[in-house]
């Protein structure tokens, strides 16, 4: 089965090509055009414009994830109503949909599948609506997909075969993202349970809100590890404290705000001499590090343990970061517990985890476009 995957969920540009015969992976594509140098100056993703930059870079990231032919289209009036209805809020798409549609070929592809949530809602419907146009000119199925399954699945493409990972089941998966910080039982693809998550921020979304604070560039969380990596320890003379919160409540649930507050104490308190200073800064983004992975380990090798399960599965963008890698996989030998992380190159959002999520839910492929809706706060 061949899927091709679109993600425009956050300030990502996402379109990937993927083959599965039995059980075997083959990725074919895997495009991703970053917003990052736009979205830096206000510190985080503006939402409004990541849509406008998805609608502009949509067909040419389609381009490069798929060889196709040139051929000479004719677009029936119907049709093309159709597609103006569809894309009635993205004029720009519209026009290039129909100029692409017209100069290729039809692509050799089963089925398109494409983030439906959770997400950055005026992101999502660029992504989706595209998904339609398509869907609607080539005639192929659409599968909605759950960007978090999508996250959490991206462990496969470590192993190329479905087997493998199947084997590692059940087990717990960390997902920690911008958005998200959760710890999900995991029995079987497609059966989960959240059994905890943040309470406030998300483990990514205090790394971007501490990084401003300290004046280091978003995203925080590469920002703060390259910061912190430049030292071997936190200068002592600073005395910085940084609280682990919920640390040791009896739950599975995260926050992360208190940790963003005390370092905001920590900054103001300091002189503008002191907070402007590379020991400090270095020292601070050290610690904010520290602090999350504390933690992130903690809480996600105790339910593995409460579960009695064997393996722990880390998905998301934080999973990028290499001391959390360094650290979980260390403490987790201790326990016999198996740690598996994403390729890095699929941490972070992109569509071939989407077109791998796709697969699994290939049941529920539709041709019917009004059924398949956004869905921003979509739980797994």
């Amino acid at each position: 089965m061949v899927i091709l995957g679109i993600d425009t969920s956050c300030d990502d540009t996402a379109i990937a090509l993927i083959e599965l015969k039995n059980g075997q992976i083959k990725v074919k594509s895997n495009i991703i055009s970053s917003q990052i140098k736009i979205h830096r100056k206000y510190g985080g993703v503006y939402p409004t414009l990541a849509k406008r930059e998805h609608e502009k870079n949509l067909l040419s990231v389609l381009e490069k994830a798929y060889p196709f032919k040139k051929k000479n289209n004719d677009l029936e009036k119907a049709k093309e109503a159709t597609l103006k209805k569809i894309l009635i809020r993205e004029p720009l798409l519209f026009k290039k949909i129909t100029a692409f549609f017209k100069r290729h070929e039809v692509p050799a592809i089963d089925a398109l599948a494409v983030t439906v949530g959770p997400g950055l809602e005026p992101a999502l419907w660029v992504g989706l609506n595209c998904a339609k146009a398509l869907s609607l000119l080539w005639q192929k199925p659409i599968i909605p997909v759950n960007h978090i399954e999508g996250h959490l699945l991206s462990n496969i493409l470590a192993f190329n075969k479905v087997k493998k990972f199947k084997a590692k089941l059940p087990a717990i998966a960390l997902i920690v993202s911008g958005g998200h910080s959760q710890l999900i039982v995991v029995k079987a693809i497609g059966d989960y349970k959240i059994i905890g998550e943040t309470r406030d921020d998300a483990a990514g979304e205090c790394f971007d809100k501490t990084a401003r604070i300290i004046g280091l560039h978003y995203p925080g969380g590469p920002a703060i590890a390259r910061a912190g990596a430049e030292i071997k320890e936190i200068n002592k003379s600073l005395q910085i404290d940084l609280p682990r919160p919920m640390l040791y409540s009896q739950d599975y649930d995260f926050s992360f705000s208190g940790l963003k507050t005390a370092v905001l104490y920590d900054y103001k308190k300091r002189s503008k001499t002191i907070r402007n200073s590379s020991p400090y800064v270095q020292s601070m983004a050290k610690a904010i590090e520290q602090a999350i992975i504390d933690v992130l380990v903690k809480k996600s090798l105790r339910a593995v343990k409460d579960y009695r399960f064997k393996s722990l599965i880390v998905a998301g963008g934080v999973s990028a970061n290499e001391q959390l890698r360094k650290q979980l996989k260390e403490k987790a030998a201790w326990s016999g517990i198996n740690v598996l992380f994403p390729p890095k190159i699929v941490s972070t959002d992109n569509a071939l985890m989407i077109a791998l999520a796709g697969y699994f839910r290939k049941k529920e492929k539709t041709n019917s476009l009004e059924q398949v809706t956004v869905k921003a706060h979509l739980r797994i």
